[in-house]
């Protein structure tokens, strides 16, 4: 074969190479609808530093703050934590159909109300607006979201009573409705699915607590710092699973004589109340990690053995007539 021939079968080698259709390379995974919906959201924050990454020249997959699902690659977690971002949450986060995690943390800037849109997320699991500025009430429209299983709305300026419609969340694990400023009344839960664990601190809730929480096994129950106010002895049981319970620094008043405390709890704050009675024994068969009984109206003395005595004079201190280890004898 002379040197033209190899030459020509060389050439046409090389465009028949070129002339093949190749894979590209950099094929876009993001569903192009969620990539336009996520641009719409930064553009409502003013394209914040924050979501720097959010460029429509970029596969969204990649981007921060976001997650795709690797079978449909559509956007299944949306989580802007810790950043400079101010404005509202706009309702462009409800055209995200298949978002499964909505979280906004840590940002003080952001403000307004929780938008109805979200309500449009049925597969939504984990919703947590926490650590920012919003105000307004705690939506109803949570109810709607029967997929959920973590709920997270604390620590932020919200107003107003807590919804009846919560209860109807049958598969929430934990509810945080913390340190706000929510008034009224602990509604009347009737939960028919996972009982979840309760946190209601740092409010300006008032009344009693509802009877219906007796009927329940709870893990943790935290409703320190509010107004409320009557007996809470019915939450405790030797049947019960209770492990964690903070009612501290509210007005309530019952014997503790008499109350059985399961086997299961671990941790009892009831500080700063009007609890009166003496301490039962049976606290001392209990494998507690944390006990708290000052402020309040206790008298007699303190059971000896278990834990007792492993816990500081402020545990049981300011008491009407509390005496014994660690406080002075009687």
């Amino acid at each position: 074969m002379n040197t033209t021939t190899t030459t020509l079968l060389l050439t046409l080698s090389l465009f028949l190479f070129l002339s093949l259709p190749t894979p590209s390379l950099s094929a876009e995974r993001c569903n192009s609808h969620d990539k336009k919906v996520l641009l719409e959201i930064k553009q409502s924050f003013g394209n914040p530093y924050l979501l720097a990454s959010w460029v429509s020249t970029n596969d969204c997959c990649d981007w921060y703050q976001v997650e795709c699902d690797p079978t449909t690659n559509r956007i299944i977690s949306l989580t802007i934590f810790a950043g400079n971002l101010s404005g509202q949450i706009p309702a462009a986060v409800g055209d995200l159909p298949y978002l499964q995690t909505l979280i906004f943390r840590k940002l003080s800037n952001l403000t307004g109300t929780i938008p109805s849109a979200i309500a449009k997320l049925s597969h939504l699991t984990m919703v947590r607006l926490s650590w920012t500025n919003l105000t307004g009430p705690v939506p109803s429209f949570f109810a709607k979201l029967k997929n959920l299983t973590f709920l997270d709305l604390s620590f932020n300026d919200l107003t107003g009573s807590i919804p009846p419609e919560l209860g109807q969340l049958t598969n929430l694990d934990a509810i945080h409705l913390d340190r706000n400023k929510l008034t009224g009344v602990i509604p009347e839960w009737i939960f028919t699915g996972t009982v979840p664990d309760i946190y209601l601190s740092h409010n300006q809730l008032t009344g009693s607590i509802p009877k219906s929480f007796g009927y329940y096994n709870y893990t943790t129950l935290d409703f320190s710092r509010n107004m409320l106010s009557g007996d809470l002895s019915f939450i405790f049981g030797s049947n019960k699973t209770v492990q964690i319970v903070d009612f501290s620094r509210n007005t309530f008043k019952f014997n503790l004589s008499n109350v059985v405390f399961p086997a299961s709890l671990t941790s009892l704050d009831l500080n700063h109340n009007k609890i009166f009675g003496s301490l039962p024994e049976e606290l001392t068969t209990l494998d507690f990690q944390y006990l708290n009984v000052s402020y309040n109206r206790l008298c007699g003395k303190i059971p000896v053995g278990g834990k007792l005595q492993s816990f500081a004079v402020t545990s049981y201190f300011h008491n009407r007539c509390l005496c014994g280890a660690p406080l002075p004898a009687c």
